[in-house]
């Protein structure tokens, strides 16, 4: 899957630009560089303002009709619909990156992240990526969240 539009692919190079997992507004930040640097190098005011919108709905996950938005939100998403052990690597090193986070903690809040995922009726808005990953992606998860139930007490 190609993104053929400029803003959507500076989205997807902008919404994790500024990262730190002990931050909330990281795609705030980002957005915000993002913004800037599409203002610096002389494009429209409408293209920046796109681009915040796009690097913003990776916050959120909801993309409300908009078809840009849902598929920088399904790129952003398909970790979810890898392979099981490509997907244990990433829940393995989102654990890492909340390793100051204590586990009982960690367990709960992302059995509730994860748990709200399921809870969609489609994880993947795009027809493209919900042919390819929703079926995985929901195992994926439900497997996550049994552990992090089991682990978290």
């Amino acid at each position: 899957m190609v993104v053929h539009n400029r803003r959507g692919q500076l989205a997807l190079w902008f919404h994790d630009a500024i990262y730190d997992p002990r931050r909330s507004d990281n795609e705030e930040q980002s957005a915000a560089l993002g913004k800037r640097c599409a203002r610096e190098s002389g494009l429209s005011d409408d293209f920046a303002e796109t681009l915040v919108k796009l690097v913003m709905a990776t916050k959120t996950h909801e993309v409300a009709g908009d078809s840009d938005a849902a598929l920088v939100v399904d790129i952003d998403l398909s970790i979810l619909g890898r392979e099981e052990p490509r997907f244990a690597e990433y829940e393995r090193q989102i654990r890492e990156e909340y390793a100051w986070v204590a586990q009982a903690v960690f367990a709960a809040k992302r059995a509730e992240i994860l748990q709200r995922f399921c809870e969609r009726e489609r994880i993947f808005s795009n027809e493209w990526f919900w042919k390819k990953y929703e079926r995985q992606a929901r195992r994926n998860l439900e497997s996550s969240i049994g552990k992090l139930r089991q682990e978290g007490g």
